[in-house]
């Protein structure tokens, strides 16, 4: 069982669930059972008990105040109640189930970075002038940087913050531009973060291979 973050949404006076369907088809395509997560702080003990591996799904920014850096004005927040519980989620795997596959995808990696110690450039417009609307609904190359994961190849990207610095992760994967396209830790099983989308990426080896590996790691 492989639980998926969801984001929520006020819509027409009702607070909503929200999550791409295309993640629940490439865990099920890798042979995982796909398990929407309700982003409730004060679960995530019970819900690890019970799910395998974890998929921190892509969204809109963090808020910053909590890592100790003010919010870019030009962020467009996440609801409160899903970054409490993504952190909540993180911590926890971090602290005692080490073990347990995580993949984070674009704000998923970017929570992974904050959690370790890491920064955010929140506003690429600002710093990447040259080159951030190439990684607003694009496709753009990456590089492998380190470790045996990941090819050199075309991603597709939708994001308007990135990773400045990675923290205590290692980072695996950068674009031309410089901007970190995937970190991981090497010293726990299976703990990657991509700033691509994998579920919209056509390449298979950095998108329908990555949530391969996460459900092997979780078997």
């Amino acid at each position: 069982m492989v639980g998926i973050t969801a984001d929520v949404v006020e819509q027409e006076g009702r607070t909503r669930l929200r999550v791409a369907l295309a993640y629940a088809e490439a865990v099920r395509a890798a042979g995982g059972i796909p398990v929407v997560l309700p982003p409730m702080p004060g679960t995530s003990q019970e819900l690890i008990y019970r799910v395998q591996a974890f998929v921190f799904t892509g969204g809109d920014d963090p808020a910053t105040e909590p890592f100790g850096v003010p919010t870019h004005p030009e962020a467009n927040l996440i609801h409160p109640d899903r970054q409490a519980f993504a952190v909540e989620l993180l911590t926890l795997l971090r602290d005692e189930y080490p073990t347990r596959p995580v993949l984070g995808v674009c704000l998923g990696m970017q929570l992974m970075a904050l959690l370790a110690g890491g920064t955010l450039h929140q506003h690429m417009p600002e710093s990447h002038p040259d080159s951030h609307a190439g990684h607003l609904d694009a496709d753009h190359e990456i590089r492998p940087v380190a470790g045996e994961l990941l090819v050199p190849g075309k991603v597709h990207s939708w994001h308007h913050q990135c990773v400045d610095a990675p923290g205590s992760l290692r980072v695996t994967a950068e674009a031309p531009d410089g901007v970190i396209e995937a970190v991981d830790d090497p010293a726990r099983r299976f703990y990657v973060g991509v700033q691509w989308h994998p579920e919209r990426t056509s390449s298979r080896a950095l998108g329908q291979a990555l949530f391969e590996r996460l459900v092997s790691e979780a078997r």
